[in-house]
């Protein structure tokens, strides 16, 4: 005589048991919602409050172009001599704040008449001198 006491071995339980998971998950959880408060804690403070108003007006830029024959243009207007050109110059580099001076030298020009208007620059005590181009098309 036996007894069958553990009943039928084929009828095994083969899914997995999650509530030890979901109640690790829930303990994490419950974990950085109390860390995180405490970590991102910062300084109360009452910030200044600004306005962006210009307090100086910045002066137009200068354009200064030199043609193939070595011609120089002030803004678009032909000037005659070096004298006028040193002569505003003069009087940009006085100026408070100071004006850009962008050069448009022709593709043609001599590096002489380019570089001769670079060193008049230098000479009225330009600061801020740039050279325009055209980009590369690709």
């Amino acid at each position: 005589m036996s007894m069958n006491v553990g009943g039928n071995d084929d009828d095994f339980n083969s899914t997995i048991n999650t509530t030890p998971l979901v109640d690790i998950m829930l303990v994490v959880l419950i974990i950085f919602l109390i860390t995180v408060p405490v970590a991102a804690k910062t300084v109360k403070l009452e910030l200044p409050k600004v306005s962006n108003i210009a307090l100086q007006t910045k002066p137009e830029n200068i354009v200064i172009s030199v043609d193939a024959e070595g011609k120089v243009y002030w803004n678009d207007g032909l000037l005659p001599d070096k004298a006028t050109l040193l002569n505003k110059l003069a009087a940009a580099g006085g100026q408070k704040p100071q004006p850009e001076v962008h050069i448009r030298g022709d593709a043609d020009a001599r590096y002489e008449h380019v570089g001769r208007v670079v060193n008049y620059c230098q000479k009225a005590g330009i600061i801020k001198v740039g050279f325009l181009t055209l980009p590369v098309r690709a």
